[in-house]
């Protein structure tokens, strides 16, 4: 039940906070170049346990992807079901997504230079939903679906914030904001900092990453929440 917001400028490819939630218990690794032979240049946040990633990025292409899981409309057995995790390095390294997929439901953020887009696939169907100018934020379900909670209260924040390329610091602006939405309680299905437990998942906020994409270039700066599914001032 990952979060991310995205402000796709005119100056820039994009601008976004991504926010991920996974079991604590799952560990992962920082930012890095983990995968030199099978993808050179390309550098992410890896999942030890299944060696994929979360969110990566290749620099020199402009190219970043990030993962958010979604419901299934199908069964999926588990022992057929593969790892999402090879989804964004593939994609960075130019490989979108092509259905069938023996996989569990996904949303795949795709920032590159030809633009911005959302590769959404629920067990049956495939679909691309291209991300126009603006702030927009995506979560479990469609891009700014006022049906979930968290976005219905927050993109409208998000958006009050202005364009990114206006502002002196849009990354201060948007943590800012994301400190403020913590003052909800991690268990509130309205907030961005989570605890999903009570919900029914494993899940707990455990990591943001700010982002900057453009043709030539990807700056990403990357933070680890102190406390599981907890915002620490």
């Amino acid at each position: 039940m990952c979060t991310v917001v995205i402000d796709v400028a005119d100056s820039v490819t994009a601008r976004l906070l991504a926010v991920r939630d996974e079991d604590p218990q799952r560990e992962w690794d920082a930012p890095g170049e983990w995968w030199p032979d099978a993808y050179p240049g390309v550098s992410g946040i890896r999942d030890r346990r299944a060696g994929g990633a979360w969110l990566a990025t290749d620099p020199a292409a402009g190219r970043l992807a990030v993962l958010l899981n979604r419901a299934d409309v199908v069964d999926l057995a588990e022992d057929v079901a593969v790892s999402r995790g090879s989804l964004v390095l593939e994609s960075v390294s130019g490989r979108s997504p092509v259905a069938p997929l023996p996989m569990h439901g996904f949303n795949l953020l795709e920032v590159a230079p030809e633009g911005a887009r959302v590769m959404s696939w629920d067990g049956v169907e495939l679909r691309e939903t291209p991300i126009r100018h603006g702030v927009h934020m995506i979560a479990h379900d469609d891009l700014d679906d006022p049906g979930t909670p968290r976005i219905a209260a927050w993109l409208p924040e998000f958006r009050a914030r202005g364009a990114t390329d206006d502002a002196a610091d849009w990354a201060a602006d948007w943590t800012s904001l994301l400190a403020s939405s913590a003052g909800l309680d991690p268990e509130d299905d309205r907030a961005i900092i989570r605890d999903n437990r009570p919900h029914g998942y494993p899940t707990q906020s455990l990591l943001y990453c700010l982002a900057t994409v453009a043709p030539d270039r990807v700056e990403l700066d990357y933070r680890a929440l102190p406390r599981p599914g907890h915002w620490t001032h």
